[in-house]
């Protein structure tokens, strides 16, 4: 097979994650797998991915080669595969817009942003850069918050004419502007904000709709989180976080049986723990009624290494996008959207989900026999707003 050339915004954690992921199912079989939901997709497996483009805007990285820059700080997660050859791929500047919150300068020296001195790159420097690597893919994984960054890199995406993964909580894909952008162009676009393989939305996701199924009326409940990479540090300035709360909120209200008042649900990152570095510690709780009313609640904490949770669903939303380019399938990629993020366009059951990207990995449909979306495009518009 040909590889998959992807280029990437931001070189912090789960792109490491994903890198060394490559690397490392390079020398494993179908029969030695572990993690990964889908080993062969068409015949793409995981390491046919090649990243032929990366930006970034911290000094410590930006014109090292991308190999080596994921194992620069503020980086912090695990170290699986140590042995990275280099790429001959160097991160290049980006462009800064909001992609950095000013509550993170000067921080500490492990943990803060250090802002290489060179100047920013333009929408023509980073589209000429995709054009000449032959990048097929860009993924987004800008921080929480990059409202302004994020939208200035779908465009750069669109000139380009290269697909887009939007890993991230700001509304581009489950946008009806954005959306037609890319319909109109034919380029295909999975979002908005990556699902963890088993994370704390996955996990409360599939408890909330066991409860349905189950007869049992849920009432109240809340989901924190701590952690101790830039995500967290990210995100304890609140004005970064609105989309992140509607995003996981939303993932969770989509599949309850009736909507919760806002009072009674509280989903969202909680605090930052700088000891905790990648690892992300979730504590659920949800409180309910059982038969003959009688009360009940449940308490789960889930402990989990933050961004190789992410690296194994994106491996596959990669994979996904390459069939949808090799078709010349463009716009919202339905399945792999509802499947791979928390806030897709049309949000569905994961069952559901499931059987769309299994649909459509086999032939590229995009819909299955009386699978109906628990929230349509339209109803996530209004949502949204």
């Amino acid at each position: 097979m040909n590889k998959i050339k992807i280029g990437i915004v931001g070189v912090g954690n789960c792109t490491s994650s994903l890198l060394q992921g490559i690397e490392y199912y390079k020398n494993k079989n179908s029969k030695d797998v572990i993690g990964l939901m889908h080993w062969d997709i068409n015949g793409y497996k995981p390491y046919d991915i090649e990243v032929v483009a990366a930006f970034d805007i911290d000094k410590r990285k930006v014109g090292k080669d991308v190999n080596e820059a994921i194992f620069e700080r503020p980086n912090c997660t695990t170290v699986f595969c140590k042995d990275m050859p280099k790429t001959g791929v160097a991160v290049k500047m980006g462009k800064i817009l909001d992609g950095f919150s000013d509550h993170m300068k000067g921080y500490d020296d492990d943990y803060t942003f250090v802002l290489n001195g060179e100047p920013e790159a333009t929408k023509e420097d980073i589209v000429r850069i995709l054009k000449e690597s032959g990048a097929e893919i860009l993924l987004n994984y800008l921080p929480v918050g990059s409202e302004e960054a994020a939208k200035f890199y779908a465009e750069c995406a669109l000139e380009a004419g290269v697909a887009f993964i939007n890993n991230i909580p700001v509304f581009i894909a489950s946008n009806a502007e954005w959306a037609k952008k890319f319909e109109e162009k034919n380029i295909p676009i999975i979002g908005d904000d990556i699902k963890a393989q088993l994370g704390a939305t996955i996990t409360h996701r599939v408890l909330t709709d066991l409860f349905n199924k189950r007869g049992v009326k849920l009432e109240r409940t809340y989901q924190l989180n701590t952690g101790g990479n830039t995500d967290f540090l990210n995100m304890h300035k609140s004005s970064r976080l609105d989309s992140k709360k509607i995003s996981k909120t939303e993932a969770v209200q989509s599949v309850t049986t009736n909507r919760l008042a806002g009072r009674n649900i509280h989903i969202g990152p909680s605090d930052y723990v700088p000891w905790q570095d990648d690892n992300k510690v979730c504590f659920i709780r949800m409180e309910g009624k059982l038969f003959g009313d009688v009360p009940m609640n449940l308490e789960l904490r889930l402990s989990v290494e933050d961004s190789p949770n992410s690296a194994g669903v994106v491996i596959d939303s990669i994979r996904c996008c390459k069939l949808a380019l090799d078709r010349g399938q463009g716009g919202i990629l339905d399945g792999p959207s509802a499947y791979f993020c928390k806030h897709p366009p049309c949000q569905y059951t994961d069952d559901q989900a499931y059987k769309l990207v299994e649909q459509f990995i086999a032939d590229g449909k995009e819909t299955v026999a009386d699978e109906k979306p628990d929230r349509t495009f339209e109803e996530m518009q209004q949502i949204t707003k």
